[in-house]
């Protein structure tokens, strides 16, 4: 078996952070680990990941893979699985990821683990760990089948440089423009100056307390301070406030960052699903009573309003 292999994906020409987080863990499962990107003209990203734990990098580079497309994605990769059999693969709990790693498992008629926060890898068995009942439970999932296919949710593992040999492995590109059938018409990446919601390490929300796109303001100054990405409440989305792209949440985003501010937001179990394993979170509401403080490692009764300046200036100092 050819030991565990990493997906890399892309975001905006960048290498996202959470494969140097799954390079990083699946050096401790004691095996080969290898990074895999598919795209156009990636060769020179290749080096990066030698540093995070890559013993080999497969780089498949066609202008087939300029723009990320179920169909050859998954034919590339069932074919250099194939041929190279690997005995795990990982990808990041994207959407993208999620779309990629269900319709290989189908096509190989391989077992699937979502949206993992643990992971133990042996040949030939996974042992996954995964958070049910909106966060309440943890769950062990077991996976034996050929390849051990999972996703991986972003902030859960540790990075830690531990150099890898690195070598470039360039396999043949069996994927053609027959094997996509979805079009890219138009894409539109957001362009903001603040991290990504998924991979910021300090996200500060705002909820129903906000009381409308003033309130959502003054959480932006809050965050822009901290350096953070903005999110919300799914009250504050529905009311228009911010764009679903920001919403945090069971029907949203899930985030893990080392602080989460949560300011207005009451705490619906669907909200806590997507930051409840946040290391460090922070309320700012009202109410006392707030379920939201049930999880808070601290916790403000006040109005955000009056708190949130405050604190700015406090920063600012």
């Amino acid at each position: 078996m050819a030991g565990t292999w990493v997906f890399v994906e892309q975001r905006d020409g960048n290498v996202r952070k959470v494969t140097y987080e799954m390079l990083s863990e699946a050096k401790k499962f004691g095996d080969e680990v290898c990074a895999v990107i598919f795209g156009k003209d990636v060769e020179g990203l290749a080096s990066q990941f030698s540093k995070y734990g890559a013993d080999k990098v497969y780089v498949a580079d066609a202008d087939v893979f300029a723009q990320y497309n179920t169909g050859a994605f998954v034919a590339q990769m069932a074919a250099m699985i194939n041929e190279y059999k690997p005995n795990a693969v990982l990808f990041a709990h994207t959407f993208n990821g999620r779309d990629f790693a269900s319709r290989l498992a189908q096509k190989l008629e391989a077992g699937l683990a979502t949206d993992v926060i643990g992971a133990e890898i042996s040949e030939g068995k996974g042992v996954f760990t995964r958070a049910i009942y909106a966060g309440k439970a943890l769950a062990k999932v077991e996976i034996t089948s050929q390849p051990i296919l999972a996703t991986v949710r972003a902030g859960v593992f540790e990075v830690k440089e531990n150099a890898g040999a690195g070598e470039v492995i360039k396999p043949a590109v069996v994927a053609t423009e027959a094997d996509v059938y979805q079009n890219i018409i138009e894409f539109k990446p957001t362009v903001s100056a603040r991290p990504e919601l998924t991979e910021a390490d300090v996200v500060v929300s705002g909820g129903r307390g906000c009381k409308g796109p003033e309130g959502i303001k003054v959480v932006e100054q809050l965050a822009d301070l901290l350096g953070a990405a903005v999110g919300g409440s799914r009250a504050a989305i529905d009311s228009g406030w911010l764009g679903h792209e920001y919403q945090v949440g069971q029907t949203g985003k899930v985030v893990n960052p080392n602080l989460y501010v949560a300011c207005g937001i009451s705490g619906a179990i669907q909200h806590l699903a997507g930051m409840s394993s946040s290391k460090f979170i922070t309320a700012i509401n009202t109410d006392p009573e707030a379920p939201i403080f049930n999880v808070a490692d601290f916790g403000v009764v006040g109005d955000l309003f009056k708190v949130i300046p405050l604190l700015c200036e406090e920063l600012k100092k």
